[in-house]
């Protein structure tokens, strides 16, 4: 670990530091013990930036599987494309991470992604926001280039103890599935239509294969709503307190914009640019990585402000 690498490196230091005040004249020694103790204090410095940042307060939801949902905004039916290609790089970085990506709810505008496996919330939560395209579309003829945006949610998943739903706020409809999913489609009404009243919130589940399973999938992600729900204003009370972090994980916020002419896509937190064929290739660790470290970065700067 981070702190049985400083303490042997300290007890090193402490070592080259003896043979460096017993050296006595021998010049030769000297040098040796002090090339050795410059080498374990950048060592010992380095391990400690480890330590603090260890021992910043992990947020409790990073181990959780999560629903991405994928909402096409400005830019008609060229906005409807841009959320399918954003499903693409996100299965395909899922896959990139050992994890595994389903379909949950698709139409033309919106889709939705359960992704399990190891601590996904804590990386795509970065995520979270506005993504603009700049291009020019497949159906445009004069050339011109048009700007669409879809907008990425990261919403945890939760138990039924940390969101209740009262079975009084709910009506709960069954229908017959349509599209590709074996025999039972148009057969038997597998689908799951969920409304939650007091929220607004409707739930249309049919890509399980039974009524049970998508039974099951249309509360998970019900759950998954009204919780971010409850995140989202929780985020807009800590915006000021925390704007020097890596964006508020808020919907509404414009975190990158992908040009198409230029093959750049640019990360507005972290003002800078990637190239944009890797991440439509699925390369989307590369700018998570960073917008970590930077998340990291402020959170230590704020922890130093609060204990002067």
């Amino acid at each position: 670990t981070a702190f049985t690498e400083w303490q042997a490196a300290s007890n090193e230091l402490q070592g080259a530091t003896d043979m460096f005040q017993e050296a006595g004249d021998d010049q030769e020694m000297r040098e040796m013990a002090r090339e050795e103790m410059k080498a374990l204090e950048d060592q010992i410095s380095a391990l400690e930036e480890d330590l603090k940042v260890l021992m910043l307060p992990k947020d409790p939801m990073d181990e959780k599987n999560v629903m991405l949902e994928i909402r096409a905004g400005t830019g008609g039916d060229e906005a409807n494309i841009w959320a399918a290609d954003l499903v693409d790089v996100y299965t395909r970085y899922a896959k990139s991470q050992g994890w595994e990506a389903s379909m949950v709810e698709e139409s033309d505008s919106t889709k939705i992604i359960q992704v399990k496996g190891d601590s996904v919330y804590s990386k795509l939560k970065y995520e979270a926001g506005v993504h603009r395209v700049q291009r020019v579309p497949a159906t445009e003829t004069q050339g011109r280039v048009h700007t669409s945006t879809a907008t990425v949610a990261i919403m945890p998943e939760v138990d039924a103890v940390m969101v209740v739903i009262d079975p009084k706020d709910i009506t709960l409809q069954t229908a017959r599935s349509s599209g590709a999913g074996g025999q039972n489609v148009n057969k038997v009404e597998s689908a799951i239509d969920l409304f939650h009243i007091p929220s607004g919130i409707r739930v249309f589940c049919q890509q399980g294969r039974s009524q049970l399973q998508n039974k099951e999938l249309a509360f998970q992600l019900l759950r998954a709503k009204l919780y971010d729900l409850q995140l989202e204003a929780q985020r807009k009370e800590l915006y000021d307190q925390r704007k020097e972090q890596v964006g508020t994980g808020s919907r509404s916020e414009k975190i990158r914009t992908y040009n198409w002419k230029d093959g750049r896509c640019s990360d507005h937190r972290l003002n800078k640019n990637f190239p944009l064929q890797s991440f439509l290739g699925g390369d989307v660790e590369t700018i998570i990585q960073e917008c970590i470290f930077k998340d990291q970065q402020a959170k230590l700067a704020a922890l130093s402000q609060e204990n002067y």
